[in-house]
């Protein structure tokens, strides 16, 4: 029953996350501001489809820049251990990341897919939450919520939040499908 709650919160508070404006930046998280990450998200929009995986690659690469070499380390360290399916292993690395590097999206967003591919829902839940209070505009997050809405048998979240990452990332591969999916599965109503 405790789990069921917890999970109740998460989804409430990822319906509140999914109406932040798709620009929408925080003070404090310099990359989301910059000229460079703003030119790469247009250019995600209108690109070729033959260009779209190397600007995501260079959008994935910004994210993954904490500012600090230590941090960017142990999310490498992190990465690393789920590539080895070590998932303990690379929480305990992540968690040293989010604990030493609050404002770094990236370093929670690598943690919740970590807790993800535990089949640690709730945990994966609150990690995507704060990526994308950090980093709204961030994608994988947000895809990730919607698998997890999608899991537990919530297909209009799951719709909201596709809807939502093809508002960001219009080219996203199997985007369309999911979202054709879960139309016909709800009627195409959304929350």
């Amino acid at each position: 029953m405790i789990v069921m709650s917890k999970i109740a919160q998460l989804l409430k508070y990822a319906v509140t996350a999914l109406v932040f404006p798709v620009g929408f930046s925080l003070p404090g998280v310099a990359f989301a501001q910059s000229d460079d990450i703003d030119l790469l998200f247009e250019e995600l929009r209108t690109t070729d489809p033959a260009s779209v995986m190397m600007i995501e690659d260079e959008i994935w690469m910004l994210w993954s820049q904490s500012g600090s070499p230590a941090m960017d380390l142990l999310l490498e360290r992190g990465r690393e251990a789920m590539d080895q399916d070590d998932f303990g292993l690379a929480v305990e690395h992540l968690t040293a990341l989010v604990d030493h590097a609050p404002d770094f999206a990236e370093g929670y967003h690598a943690r919740a897919t970590a807790y993800y591919r535990e089949g640690l829902y709730g945990p994966a839940l609150a990690d995507i939450m704060q990526t994308l209070e950090l980093n709204p505009r961030h994608f994988g997050a947000m895809t990730g919520l919607a698998l997890i809405f999608e899991e537990l048998g919530y297909p209009d979240e799951a719709l909201a939040a596709y809807r939502e990452v093809k508002a960001i990332h219009p080219q996203q591969r199997d985007l369309d499908e999911a979202i054709e999916r879960l139309e016909r599965m709800t009627g195409g109503e959304t929350l």
